[in-house]
């Protein structure tokens, strides 16, 4: 799926401004995310910690659920940004989240300055497990070709 030059513009922007809705008063490592819901809606997230540091929840999670609870749960593309000088991709916990709604979607991972690259979760988490997985009939006939006899 792909985005417009200007929906790519208005992915890094809202993701980098996303940032400074980032409570992080531990790591001082500010992370925003923003979604763009295929209807065209912008839903922003960041990153928010908490005393215990286990129990933080990072940008990427935060925009996925606010987007759920507004009835979203198709996504034309998710952007993340932090405030360092290379990009900074998602987590394992936010990839399998981000797994849940798409295989596909992309994911633009920007750095501080605004620079980008853009990798699908496909990419980022390979041979990943989804909800298709649930149906055991479909999964053992996929894997059978995956596997070396």
């Amino acid at each position: 799926m792909s985005i417009t030059k200007s929906e790519l513009e208005n992915l890094r922007d809202k993701s980098l401004s996303a940032r400074d809705f980032s409570y992080s008063p531990y790591s001082k490592f500010r992370v925003g995310a923003v979604l763009l819901t295929e209807s065209g809606e912008w839903i922003q997230g960041a990153n928010v910690e908490n005393a215990s540091y286990g129990g933080a929840i990072c940008a990427e999670r935060v925009a996925i659920t606010r987007a759920i609870m507004e009835g979203h749960k198709k996504f034309k593309a998710i952007g993340v940004a932090s405030d360092l000088s290379v990009v900074c991709s998602p987590c394992g916990i936010c990839r399998q989240f981000i797994r849940e709604w798409s295989t596909d979607i992309p994911i633009y991972l920007f750095t501080k300055d605004g620079k980008y690259t853009m990798q699908t979760i496909k990419e980022l988490l390979p041979l990943s497990f989804g909800p298709e997985h649930l149906d055991t009939e479909k999964v053992e006939a996929e894997t059978e070709t995956l596997l070396e006899v």
